[in-house]
């Protein structure tokens, strides 16, 4: 069984603005805000600390405490009649400090976890396979696991991935190569073991036809209704419709990934009122042009 299907957001971890070289400290009220906002307009899943929610900047300590408040938040929705999973990430360089890091995930009842493939001392295959393999066998939560190239420099082989597969708590993979290609290598190798969810919004109805299951989105953070209805429009036989939508959200994407993300989500999201601060450094703000060219696509898009 699927962990989520539909729209899942990489939600941004919001921060009180500082002056100066403060580092801003976590806003748990506008976090609480965010997953009402999120629950409240479809969303299928929570995606706390990940690449989205600037987890490289969070220490231990405020990343399970951002992993708390996910899950406290959820529950507290779950009264209005809506609960969804939180995901969180737990992914690293080091596979001794993950293994740590996900006791203490388990601990405040997240739902599942997902695990980037390791970035800067990198690995080779079969060194994937023993990291993931080793993580897996010391939890029982489900993993997605996140193949993500562009951040990491380390792409995950198909080969490698059906190889993952095999385990049982390894239940699915964010997909975030840009090669479709690869994404349908992907689900051709592993069939019903593996569970595949684009990592790209511009991906997302084309994994959806090659037998996805939706999408860990960066859009869905200001656009989690829009994202949801596309979705479903296609699960429910309206390929059209669905294309039509992905489309029509393509310029917009566009922008949002004009600059490093998430300096682009978190200024539309604070457009939207939603006040989530700035990143912590080394991001930092978009310029004057990307902020008009933002605010024009939010616009023709119906956001503001």
């Amino acid at each position: 069984m699927a962990i989520f299907t539909g729209s899942g957001t990489a939600l941004c971890t919001p921060f009180f603005q500082t002056s100066g070289d403060d580092t801003p400290k976590f806003n748990e009220e506008a976090y609480r805000k965010l997953i009402e906002f999120q629950i409240e307009n479809g969303t299928d899943a929570i995606i706390a600390c990940g690449t989205t929610g600037e987890v490289s900047t969070l220490d231990n300590d405020e990343h399970v405490e951002v992993a708390r408040v996910a899950v406290q938040a959820v529950k507290e929705q779950k009264e209005k009649g809506r609960q969804v999973p939180v995901i969180a990430g737990a992914g690293g360089n080091d596979t001794r400090n993950i293994l740590g890091l996900i006791k203490r995930l388990e601990q405040v009842g997240v739902d599942a976890i997902m695990l980037v493939t390791p970035y800067y001392n990198r690995t080779s295959q079969r060194g994937l396979i023993e990291h993931f393999s080793l993580i897996a066998a010391k939890t029982d939560l489900p993993i997605i696991l996140y193949n993500v190239p562009s951040r990491t420099s380390l792409n995950m082989l198909p080969e490698t991935l059906a190889e993952l597969a095999k385990i049982p708590n390894i239940a699915a993979v964010k997909e975030a190569s840009g090669n479709i290609t690869q994404i349908a290598e992907v689900l051709a190798l592993c069939g019903d073991n593996l569970d595949v969810y684009s990592g790209n919004d511009d991906h997302i109805v084309p994994v959806l036809s090659l037998g996805g299951k939706g999408v860990i989105s960066t859009i869905a953070n200001i656009a989690p209704q829009q994202v949801h209805d596309m979705i479903f429009s296609y699960l429910d036989g309206k390929t059209a419709t669905a294309a039509k939508m992905q489309l029509a959200m393509l310029p917009l994407i566009k922008q949002l990934f004009a600059d490093v993300n998430p300096m682009p989500v978190k200024a539309a999201l604070n457009m939207l009122g939603l006040q989530v601060g700035n990143c912590r450094r080394p991001l930092t703000t978009i310029d004057s042009t990307l902020q008009e060219n933002l605010t024009k696509e939010m616009e023709r898009y119906g956001l503001l």
